[in-house]
């Protein structure tokens, strides 16, 4: 389940310990740039992605043409099995390809998420989770709330990693990443990628081989579109190009509370640990009752 960013304090209690006067001496100026969360204004800077932006509802996928697949890409899509998606048996909903047609109660999934391995790139970036952009001066930082995941972006200039210098690296569940802007559009090109992790929850796979190229378009004060293309020739008789991811910014009433009670701000931690609890849980309860044979 998805934890908010902060909890709400009444407004009558504000108004017995504060003036309206002390809350505008005591709370920073909101700035310039608040869209829907303040004082609006049409003006922004569309090389500046800093913020705490949320991926808006659409496909959890890179999106429902999928290319077809080499062999070996069909083979281990076939050994991915995924608990989520239409039953097998079952017709797929209008426009979705076979291979989101293959669920099983989560006891029989082999998806590593749900034995708390980390959701990997491009996965965890495709859920609706809260993830934040910090700009440095040679990097793009993306903080994710969901398993509270650093990723870096390198702006500096280097390569992009290869051959050799790729192999000593080895992969990585969020891949090695470098950008560059082209005009107001941040191209990104990710590799070295862990194979490990599946590509999205319907559990179609990535290889060792594959490259993500995104590519960041801030178009207003409070939205980001964000298109992706997996090359991954290996599992992939073409490149996969997905449809736009849309994220928008939330307000910092949102994440921010202003004063001396409101210390706090930003995501929050969202993590899954893999605890006795858990596992003794899953054993007793969740795995007998997704085969029927809870008393």
């Amino acid at each position: 389940m998805r934890s908010r960013f902060v909890n709400v304090i009444p407004v009558s209690v504000w108004v017995l310990v504060f003036s309206s006067a002390a809350l505008a001496e005591i709370g920073p100026p909101l700035g310039q740039q608040q869209g829907n969360a303040g004082t609006a204004t049409s003006q922004f800077d569309p090389r500046d992605l800093s913020g705490i932006w949320e991926r808006q509802e659409g496909d959890r996928g890179l999106s429902r043409d999928v290319p077809p697949m080499t062999p070996e890409g069909q083979a281990r899509l076939d050994a991915n099995i995924p608990a989520r998606g239409t039953r097998v048996g079952e017709e797929p909903r209008e426009g979705d390809p076979p291979g989101r047609a293959r669920a099983v109660v989560p006891a029989l999934s082999n998806d590593p998420m749900m034995k708390c391995n980390p959701q990997g790139f491009p996965r965890l970036f495709l859920q609706t989770t809260p993830v934040e952009f910090v700009h440095l001066d040679n990097r793009l930082m993306q903080f994710y709330q969901r398993e509270r995941q650093l990723r870096e972006i390198w702006l500096d200039g280097r390569a992009v990693p290869s051959g050799e210098n790729l192999d000593n690296l080895g992969p990585a569940w969020y891949g090695h990443s470098v950008g560059e802007w082209q005009g107001d559009t941040l191209v990104v090109q990710t590799v070295g990628l862990d194979d490990r992790a599946w590509l999205d929850y319907w559990g179609y796979p990535k290889s060792s081989e594959a490259r993500i190229e995104e590519r960041y378009r801030r178009v207003d004060t409070d939205t980001i579109e964000v298109h992706l293309t997996l090359y991954d020739p290996a599992y992939y008789t073409a490149p996969w190009v997905s449809d736009t991811k849309v994220f928008r910014r939330e307000p910092p009433s949102n994440h921010t509370f202003y004063g001396w009670y409101g210390l706090f701000s930003g995501i929050t931690e969202e993590i899954c640990a893999p605890l006795n609890e858990v596992d003794d849980f899953n054993r007793r309860v969740r795995d007998p009752a997704g085969l029927g044979i809870i008393d």
